[in-house]
């Protein structure tokens, strides 16, 4: 692997081209010969996978054996690489190989990082590459000249230069490296709380975590903890001691981070019945593209459920050999047959969350064909499918997550109740919201109730359906008296937005006994996504958005369910669960304490460029945006920095009064600021109000697919407290 080597890279069976592959010198970067020259870094790549694991592999299955055939699988939403060896020890070099990069790339800890960074550099700056860096290289790079005065480049390479060669070696660079990158507002932060300015001592650390950080009440064992954790000195953790190094790790750490770790893990009560909490959910999963002509993938389903989704959507349609097919119907999306679909649902379902996963069937199909369906979930599912109550018991409320744990729920029409079955089939006029998910006002789908036709239901998959069963909404009245806790409604976001604005409070009362599903718009053809904070602000659990669509809604998604454990389900505030309490999104006010929120912008590091233009340097400005109930939406931003997109400081202080805490998501928007046309964006961060850190905290800065884009962070500085 190390000297490189000749795979296909395949893309259909009829785009079969050999590229060659070799592994860079700083082993964690692989370059192939395209067209052009590309490359990508091990910590970009999620998994490999061996054999026909890709739709596109198991194409060509008859014509390369499973041993020669590997797919490259890429976080966020990067296609994947699929790829074909010679020979069979060499397929297996290169999974076993890119494997170890892998978990080289995952295991590395703050300082390596950093210290990969700046390798990175210096290989970029070394222009004629002889493995040293002389001063005219130096002076003409960029990234350097743009943020310091040339003299001060000059001085500093000579206080690093120690041969006095008039060139930096490794070493040596690093060295200039840190001369260059002091960052005096974190000094500032270090000198105000260390006795000598040179070493922070345990009770000096301990003052400063108790005073800054909030966390006094974890006491000095959690500042030797932390010494010992990030402090690369052995001198200075004898002396049980943090130096600026150390002290600058720390920050930068998941501790120093703006985001609790201890609500990463999964911390919730899971006992509650399921319409207690918000249900990471999928719309038109099968898509990887837009809602007319993308195609429709299985991989759209692994990379959702991967991403934490435990709602997934299937539109089912009569294939035309006797087996059902998912598409968008009438549409030119590719089709995908539905057998396919649930035997990689029974394979990825639990891999990131053993907490249940319901599938949103969307039926066209015939009693015939609905039959086939349903015996492909009985075979290829098993005892995963629940097919019964839990406990033989008629329910009363919904079972929670944890009695579902490991199990997949059907969510369809059904023949009859729970408690009881009626005839073979259910004949009825068709219910235009359900039978086309709402999108009687799409241009792609038939409006089913212009010729009022009967549907009918198949038994054996009405059979199926136990906790989730689809039934029409007939206003909140109606739902009070005769609904049942096992009935699910689903809502476009217009009808949803109009429910909200006239009946707010009622829906929040619906919802806290019920599910209720919110989709969007059938004009949506891009596959753009609603708001979904207007419909959590009322309770709604399954809020369906397109997870191949990044932006600000799928940040939002992101950010709140990146707490627990990313296992796909948050518990719902608990004005939001209790019978007892009446709340409204619209006037929240004495049910909850409000806060106030102020945050520092301090400063930033390496943010990288937007136009990749050589001398193209950001001109960044950080934004702040709060959303939640109609009187938190708010937004504010720091003045731009020109031309430093390596070390901007801002010293901005940015106030927020936050009335509904529990439903409020902050998120850090960083923009390159153009004053002729619309900013360009850099990063983002989003997370919930709750899991806030108070104290000096770093933001470690997301692409727009949501991946990390290390080194970049922000710096703040963020004050919580009760608002009167």
């Amino acid at each position: 692997m190390m000297a490189g080597s000749t795979l296909r890279k395949i893309k259909s069976r009829s785009w079969k081209k050999p590229r060659h592959f070799r592994l860079l010198e700083d082993g964690l970067t692989i370059w192939y010969k395209s067209r052009w020259s590309s490359q990508f870094k091990a910590k970009d790549i999620e998994a490999v996978r061996e054999g026909h694991q890709s739709e596109v592999l198991l194409s060509i299955a008859e014509e390369f054996p499973a041993d020669l055939c590997f797919t490259l699988v890429f976080h966020g939403r990067q296609g994947n690489l699929d790829l074909v060896a010679d020979s069979p020890e060499e397929a297996q070099a290169w999974i076993q190989g890119v494997r170890k990069l892998i978990h080289k790339a995952q295991t590395m800890d703050e300082k390596e990082r950093l210290d990969q960074w700046v390798w990175e550099w210096f290989k970029k700056a070394d222009k004629n590459k002889d493995g040293k860096m002389n001063f005219k290289e130096v002076t003409k790079s960029s990234v350097f000249v743009v943020v310091f005065l040339k003299h001060s480049i000059i001085l500093f390479l000579q206080m690093a230069d120690k041969s006095e060669s008039g060139s930096l070696e490794m070493k040596q660079f690093v060295q200039f490296y840190k001369m260059l990158t002091q960052r005096d507002e974190v000094w500032k932060v270090f000198q105000d709380y260390s006795g000598d300015g040179e070493k922070l001592m345990l009770e000096e650390l301990e003052s400063f975590l108790r005073i800054e950080q909030s966390e006094g009440e974890k006491g000095p064992q959690h500042a030797k903890e932390l010494i010992d954790r990030y402090e690369p000195s052995d001198t200075a953790i004898n002396q049980a001691a943090m130096t600026l190094d150390g002290f600058q790790m720390y920050l930068c750490s998941p501790e120093g981070s703006i985001f609790k770790p201890n609500y990463l893990e999964l911390h919730q009560d899971m006992t509650q019945p399921l319409s207690h909490y918000f249900i990471s959910s999928s719309h038109n999963t099968y898509l990887l593209e837009d809602q007319l002509r993308g195609p429709s993938s299985l991989e759209a389903y692994i990379k959702a459920l991967k991403r934490g989704c435990r709602c997934v959507e299937l539109d089912c349609w009569d294939g035309s050999d006797g087996e059902p097919i998912v598409y968008h119907g009438h549409t030119l999306t590719t089709k995908i047959l539905f057998k396919d679909i649930i035997t990689t649902l029974k394979e990825y379902a639990f891999k990131v969350s053993d907490f249940p996963v319901i599938l949103s069937v969307e039926n066209h199909c015939s009693v015939e064909q609905q039959t086939v369906m349903a015996q492909h979930l009985r075979q290829i599912l098993g005892d995963m499918l629940l097919t019964c109550v839990l406990n033989g018991q008629i329910p009363e409320q919904l079972p929670s997550p944890q009695d579902l744990k490991g199990r997949i729920l059907l969510k369809a029409k059904k023949i009859g109740d729970v408690e009881g079955c009626m005839d073979e089939t259910l004949t009825e006029f068709s219910d235009e919201e359900e039978m086309t998910n709402g999108d009687s006002d799409s241009p792609t789908k038939e409006n089913p109730s212009a010729d009022k036709k009967p549907e009918k239901l198949s038994r054996e998959l009405s059979d199926l359906v136990v906790y989730c069963k689809s039934v029409h909404f007939h206003g909140f009245e109606h739902a009070r008296t005769h609904a049942k806790c096992y009935e699910i409604s689903s809502f476009s976001e217009s009808k949803a937005k109009r429910l909200i604005k006239e009946a707010g409070t009622d829906f929040v009362q619906q919802n806290k006994c019920q599910l209720s599903r919110i989709y969007p718009s059938g004009f949506r053809t891009d596959s753009s996504n609603y708001n979904p904070q207007e419909m959590w602000n009322v309770g709604c659990q399954i809020v369906a958005l397109n997870f191949q669509t990044a932006g600000l809604e799928m940040d939002l998604n992101d950010g709140l369910f990146k707490q627990n454990g990313c296992c796909g389900y948050i518990l719902k505030p608990k004005f939001m669960i209790d019978p007892n309490i009446h709340f409204s999104p619209e006037k929240p006010e004495g049910l909850i304490e409000s806060c106030l929120l102020v945050y520092q912008v301090i400063s930033g590091q390496q943010l990288p460029k937007v136009n990749q233009k050589e001398g193209s340097i950001v001109d960044p400005l950080v934004r702040v945006e709060v959303y939640g109930v109609p009187k938190d939406q708010a937004k504010d931003e720091t003045t731009h920095i020109n031309n430093n997109g390596f070390n901007p400081v801002w010293n901005e202080t940015l106030n927020f009064v936050i009335h509904t805490p529990e439903l409020a998501l902050v998120r850090f928007v960083v923009e390159d600021y153009d004053k002729a046309s619309r900013n360009d964006f850099i990063g983002q961060f989003t997370l919930p109000f709750k899991c806030i850190q108070t104290g000096y905290r770093h933001i470690h800065l997301l692409s727009k697919d949501g991946t990390a884009i290390p080194p970049s962070s922000l710096f703040v500085n963020i004050n919580i407290s009760e608002f009167t």
